[in-house]
């Protein structure tokens, strides 16, 4: 792969990289789509992680389907795909971390101690590897996208990160591999959660600007049967907690229905 992209920059392409674990949906066929637009070179990267799940998660069941994913590449007009196993990304234990300070303060980072680590020291060996000009991430995965946003500025790896909105099923559901996981009658259930964050839109395009307000808005729409592992209001730049809106603001939520962990987010401005 680096071969490769040496001769591209070389002669003057521009590459593009679409990270992902897998198991594509439509969600991830938009970043692919965006990144065909962006670029010479669209590279889609598979690679499950083993480093940003913890010990009691989903590493060994997370869904996997590499002829799929394949299809579904070549017609979005991905021109490689870069499928690493774990022992060529990690031929030793890694005694290197990446750590990003203040934006892993809340939201997911205390409650998966040590993902966001795995998830920047992976995405800074994928930019080394495939070398890309341009980076594409989902705004569904937030935090994520803001930690490899300031992991690649602060360690000036020349690379553009840019941000693309969640898809949603037609139902409103965001998009996530995890939904497989999900029985008919969870998957109801999940529907809560983007049912929450637009009731809580609702209140604050009525003007209400308090986050106590906001969040229990947003709660009181969690069906029964989901846990909510967190409601969070927060800064959109810092992911700082704010207690009223005067800028930017992102309303983001975490769940497990079932046993399955789901996330979800919108942003509330204007």
């Amino acid at each position: 792969m680096r071969i490769r992209s040496d001769d591209f920059r070389r002669d003057g392409r521009a590459i593009v990289l679409v990270p992902t674990m897998g198991y594509l949906h439509d969600g991830h066929v938009s970043l692919l789509t965006a990144g065909r637009a962006r670029g010479d070179i669209l590279v889609l990267s598979i690679f499950v992680n083993p480093t940003q799940f913890g010990p009691n998660e989903d590493y060994a069941r997370y869904p996997r389907d590499l002829a799929g994913d394949l299809a579904k590449a070549h017609a979005a007009g991905v021109d490689f795909a870069f499928v690493p196993t774990a022992a060529a990304m990690y031929p030793r234990a890694p005694l290197t971390r990446i750590v990003v300070d203040t934006l892993t303060d809340g939201l997911c980072s205390p409650r998966r101690p040590g993902h966001f680590v795995g998830v920047a020291s992976v995405v800074a060996k994928l930019f080394h590897v495939v070398q890309p000009h341009v980076a594409i991430f989902g705004e569904k995965d937030y935090q994520q996208l803001m930690v490899i946003r300031r992991m690649a500025a602060d360690l000036d790896v020349g690379v553009e990160i840019v941000g693309m909105p969640i898809v949603r099923e037609r139902d409103g559901l965001a998009m996530s591999s995890r939904n497989a996981y999900l029985s008919s009658d969870e998957r109801v259930r999940a529907l809560s959660l983007s049912r929450a964050l637009a009731a809580a839109e609702a209140r604050f395009r009525d003007g209400e600007r308090a986050a106590t307000a906001l969040i229990a808005a947003a709660k009181a729409e969690i069906a029964d049967g989901v846990t909510v592992d967190y409601v969070e209001l927060v800064d959109t730049d810092t992911l700082q907690p704010v207690d009223t809106i005067v800028r930017p603001a992102l309303l983001a939520l975490a769940a497990f229905v079932g046993k399955t962990r789901l996330i979800d987010n919108r942003v509330l401005s204007g």
